[in-house]
């Protein structure tokens, strides 16, 4: 059977270093490129230990996480949470938010921005 075209696999996505992250790899499941969504983002990023997203917000785009595996310390606006599998966090618009790995392993999380965030240097406040 032929892979219709709204199902994207992984691995058949092009990893990236997003701006404004260190020691991530991330990966556009869904969005303008790969399915045509224009009003949600789809994403899988991979992370070290001890790395993540340096503080910055992003202008009128909501913005979703969920922790696959591995933990990570969360802040928003200067407020801190821990992530532990199969826990979500929400970063509301135009606030500034942090996300660093914490466990050994690197630390996998699917990403959902609304309206998609594309790496537009337009859509980050740092």
């Amino acid at each position: 059977m032929n892979k219709p075209a709204w199902i994207v696999r992984e691995q058949d996505v092009e990893g990236y270093s997003p701006a404004n992250h260190r020691g991530t790899v991330n990966r556009r499941l869904i969005g303008p490129d790969t399915v045509g969504a224009r009003q949600v983002e789809v994403l899988v990023g991979t992370i070290e230990k001890n790395q993540g997203a340096l503080p910055h917000a992003h202008p009128n785009i909501e913005q979703v996480c969920y922790l696959l595996s591995g933990s990570a310390i969360v802040e928003v606006e200067g407020e801190r949470g821990e992530l532990r599998p199969g826990d979500c966090c929400y970063f509301p618009p135009d606030k500034k938010h942090i996300f660093t790995v914490t466990s050994d392993e690197p630390a996998r999380v699917l990403v959902i921005y609304t309206p998609p965030y594309e790496e537009n240097p337009d859509r980050v406040m740092r």
